[in-house]
C-alpha cells in the first residue's frame, strides 16, 4: 500500500488517480492505496506539515470518498476529532480505518474500537502513551483483542524490548510494516511542501527533529523480528504476510499460499542476504 502523507485534496485525488491508472496498466498486486491523513490531531502531527492538516468536512470526506473508495484501502485519521457520521461514511465505503496520529485516551479509544475501527498507526508513535492513571491509546491497544498494531523494526520508532513486550500482548495481532519514506538509505535528503526530512545516522529526521519515516525494508523488518525482539522465523513472516492481510481485511484474497491466491514470493538465504522477488 503505497502511502500518502498529508495532503491537499486535490494532491490526494491525484494520487488516487496515479495508483489507480498504475494497477490498471502494469501490477495488480498494488492493491491500492493508504491515505495517512491530513484528517489528524495537530498535536500529534509528527514529521506531517502542519499546514497540511485540516479539521474533517463532510463535504471534502464525501470527495474523497467518491473518488477514490476503490482504490483506497486505508485511511488513518485521529477519530477523536470526527463525528460518528463521518466515520460510519468512511466505513459503509469500505474502507479501513486506522486511528493514529491521535491524542484520544483510554475511554475514547475503545469507544471508536467499539464503533469497529480494529487497526491503529504505528504502534507507540504519534498515539497517547501507556500511564498507570491514564492507559491512553497504547494502553488501549494491548487491553483489546479485537484491535492490530503495526510496528516499525528499525531501532528507532520503538525500542526492541517495546515490541517485545507489545508481541507477548497482542501476539498475532502485531504485525510488521516498513514505513519507509526511501529504502536503501540512497536518498539523504527530502525536501518539499509535504515533507522534509534528511538521513542521519541511518534515520529520517525532519528539521524539528521527529522521526519522518523509516529508512527499511519488510525484509529488514523480519530480520530484526528475529534478531532483536526473539520472534522465529516463522511467525515474523507471518507477521509480514497473513496477520497484515488479516489486519486490513484482505485475509481472504492474499497473505497465504494458497490456491487463487497471487504467487508472490520473496526469496532470501539464511543471514537474509540477496533477497529476490519471484511472482510465478
Amino acid at each position: 500500500l503505497p502511502c500518502l502523507i498529508s495532503s491537499p485534496v486535490e494532491k490526494i485525488l491525484q494520487s488516487i488517480e496515479i495508483v489507480r491508472a498504475y494497477r490498471q496498466k502494469y501490477n495488480k498486486r498494488v492493491l491500492g492505496i493508504h491515505v495517512e491523513g491530513p484528517f489528524l490531531n495537530p498535536d500529534k502531527r509528527g514529521a506531517h506539515n502542519k499546514n497540511m492538516i485540516i479539521k474533517p468536512d463532510n463535504k471534502v470526506l464525501e470527495e474523497i470518498i467518491r473518488y477514490g473508495k476503490d482504490v483506497i484501502k486505508v485511511m488513518t485519521i485521529a477519530p477523536e476529532l470526527f463525528t460518528d457520521e463521518q466515520i460510519n461514511m468512511i466505513q459503509d465505503a469500505g474502507i479501513v480505518i486506522s486511528a493514529g496520529h491521535s491524542a484520544m485516551s483510554y475511554q475514547q479509544s475503545q469507544y471508536y474500537f467499539n464503533k469497529g475501527i480494529s487497526l491503529v498507526t504505528h504502534l507507540f508513535n504519534a498515539m497517547t502513551q501507556m500511564g498507570h492513571r491514564e492507559p491512553g491509546l497504547v494502553g488501549a491497544v494491548f487491553d483489546n483483542e479485537a484491535v492490530y498494531a503495526p510496528v516499525i523494526l528499525d531501532g528507532a520508532h520503538c525500542d526492541y524490548a517495546a515490541a517485545r513486550i507489545a508481541h507477548k500482548i497482542k501476539k498475532d495481532k502485531l504485525f510488521l510494516i516498513s514505513d519507509a519514506a526511501f529504502l536503501g538509505r540512497t536518498v539523504k535528503k527530502i525536501e518539499s511542501d509535504l515533507l522534509n526530512a534528511t538521513l542521519t545516522d541511518g534515520f529520517y529526521r525532519n528539521t524539528e527533529g521527529n522521526l519522518a519515516g523509516a529508512a527499511i525494508s519488510m525484509v529488514e523488518a523480519v530480520q530484526n523480528a528475529i534478531n532483536h525482539v526473539g520472534i522465529s522465523l516463522e511467525e515474523a513472516i507471518a507477521m509480514a504476510t497473513i496477520n497484515v492481510a488479516r489486519a486490513i481485511k484482505m485475509k481472504n484474497v492474499l497473505g497465504e499460499i494458497k490456491r487463487g491466491f497471487p504467487a508472490t514470493f520473496i526469496e532470501f538465504e539464511k543471514d537474509f542476504i540477496n533477497p529476490k522477488t519471484l511472482i510465478v
